[in-house]
Parts: C-alpha cells; sequence; structure tokens
C-alpha cells in the first residue's frame, strides 16, 4: 500500500513513534487544484503531519491543522479524520512563487483543531516562530501539551511522508534515551523519508534497537463534504438573499473549496430548506 501510516514502540522505553506515506491521496488531492510547486510541497507536508497527529489521539471526529498568515499563502489546511480520510486546501495561492516555508506563510499563527462528533471542539494555537511546519509543531507540543515530540516532514509534490517520535508521560523519563533515538533520527535523509517505507526506513536508523512495528494502515483523499452541511451553510444567508440569487441566476450554485464538486439548489429546494428550518428567523 502506498498510502499507510505505522505505529511503531521502542521496547523498555516510554518512547512511541508514528511513520505516514502519501502518494495517491496527495496527488488526488493536488489534481483537484494544481498549486505551483512550493504550495504543493507544502500542502504535502501539512496532509503528513494531519495525519501523524490525529493517528495520536483516540477519538471519533477529525484534526485539523490551519494556518493564516500574511505572507504568499493566506491559509493554508489539511484534515484527517477517524477514518483515515484525507482532505487540504490552499486558499489564493496561485500566485505564490517561493519555496521558502516563512516566505509562503509569513507572520500568523497556526492551529490545531480537535472536531469530535460527540463532545466539544478544542483548539490550540501556537505563533509561527520555527523554520518550517515541522518546528513550529514542536513548538506546539512543548508549550501547550508539554510532551517532548520531534517531527520530520518532507514533500516532493509527488510523494509526501512524515516521522514523529513522541516521549510518553513518565515517573521515570530516560533522556538519555530520548536523545539517543533522536540524534539518531535527525540524519535521515530527504531522499530517503520520501522514498521509503517503515519498515526499511526504521531498519535504516535504528536496527541496533529494539523496536516493534505495529501493521501498517491505509489513508485515503476523500472529501466530507455534502449536501446537507452546504444546507446548512445557505441557511446562515438567509432566505431573501438567496431568492434573489434563484431569480437573478436561476439557481443558488455553490462549489466545495475542497474537492470542487458543484451543488445546485433550485427555488424549490432553497423553499423546502426554510421550511424545514421553521426556527429559522426570516428577514
Amino acid at each position: 500500500m502506498s498510502d499507510t501510516i505505522s505505529r511503531f514502540i521502542f521496547d523498555k522505553t516510554d518512547v512511541r513513534g508514528e511513520h505516514v506515506r502519501l502518494e495517491k491521496s496527495y496527488q488526488d488531492i493536488l489534481n483537484i487544484h494544481h498549486y505551483p510547486p512550493g504550495v504543493a510541497n507544502l500542502l504535502g507536508e501539512f496532509l503528513a503531519a494531519a495525519s501523524l497527529l490525529s493517528a495520536t489521539i483516540k477519538f471519533e471526529g477529525a484534526l485539523i491543522l490551519q494556518v493564516r498568515g500574511d505572507g504568499e499563502v493566506p491559509l493554508i489546511m489539511a484534515e484527517a479524520n477517524s477514518e483515515r480520510e484525507l482532505r487540504a486546501i490552499a486558499r489564493d495561492a496561485n500566485q505564490a512563487m517561493s519555496l521558502d516555508f516563512k516566505t509562503l506563510i509569513g507572520n500568523g499563527q497556526l492551529a490545531m483543531t480537535i472536531d469530535p462528533k460527540h463532545g466539544k471542539r478544542y483548539q490550540g494555537i501556537v505563533s509561527l516562530d520555527g523554520e518550517s511546519l515541522a518546528h513550529c509543531l514542536e513548538s506546539y507540543f512543548e508549550q501547550s501539551e508539554q510532551l517532548s515530540t520531534r517531527i520530520w516532514l518532507d514533500a516532493d509534490g509527488k510523494c509526501a511522508s512524515g516521522l514523529m517520535l513522541q516521549e510518553l508521560p513518565s515517573k521515570t523519563p530516560d533522556k538519555d534515551r530520548w536523545q539517543h533515538l533522536t540524534t539518531i533520527a535527525d540524519t535521515i535523509k530527504s531522499e530517503e523519508l520520501l522514498s521509503l517505507d517503515a519498515d526499511a526506513l526504521l531498519y535504516r536508523l535504528y536496527h541496533q534497537d529494539a523496536v516493534r512495528l505495529f501493521e501498517a494502515k491505509p489513508l485515503i483523499a476523500r472529501c466530507q463534504c455534502n449536501r446537507e452541511r452546504v444546507e446548512k451553510a445557505l441557511l446562515s444567508i438567509g432566505q431573501s438573499e438567496l431568492n434573489d440569487i434563484v431569480l437573478e441566476q436561476g439557481l443558488v450554485e455553490t462549489n466545495c473549496e475542497f474537492c470542487n464538486r458543484l451543488y445546485q439548489f433550485s427555488a424549490a429546494d432553497i423553499a423546502a430548506m426554510f421550511n424545514e428550518n421553521t426556527d429559522i428567523v426570516r428577514h
């Protein structure tokens, strides 16, 4: 499988890890929007990062990574859910020419949102002080979660991959062991991260350490948009304004910005929407 995420642990330590490698899902997302090279690479890193982070949380729902900045890319985000479905988008980024993270993102904030199917949303925010997405995420964990976490990300427009090591809470943390494992991981070359599967990469790094790799799980690019969600968004616009659009254009049409799927609503559809939601205040 070319699109997989794999968990691994180091025996007799409190260190766990995740490895992700994306090809088809990454290509499927890029083929919708045709981003410039630097944006395509950064979007791949966001997809890999969202996959890694969502795998560490036991919940039903979605994890969303989003950056709003003043650089060449005003907004970029990736989402991974508990069904291991991925989607991502960079908004107003077709003119971005840089390959540099800071130039693309500029000044802004990195937000990590956990959106469970049941319960309240949680959002953590960290400033974009790092020189890469991986560094910014490491700062997030240091400030917000207080978990020692190291992340390595790479993408080249064809493949996106990532590796994460995380030290779990322990009464007797072994800092020497943590230093040993992360120092070895720092030797990863870009071509190795992009080309090797989890088994080969872990052997390359840790063939002298007791590491246990679990069965890989598949990932897929799939948008979670549906007609019901679009209807909820249209309800917030108001019946009067929607009726004006129908009078002018014949239909209300809207595209999902993630998958570009077209949704159409006739005058009868609009009337039915508001009749079914009688608590909506009409203007």
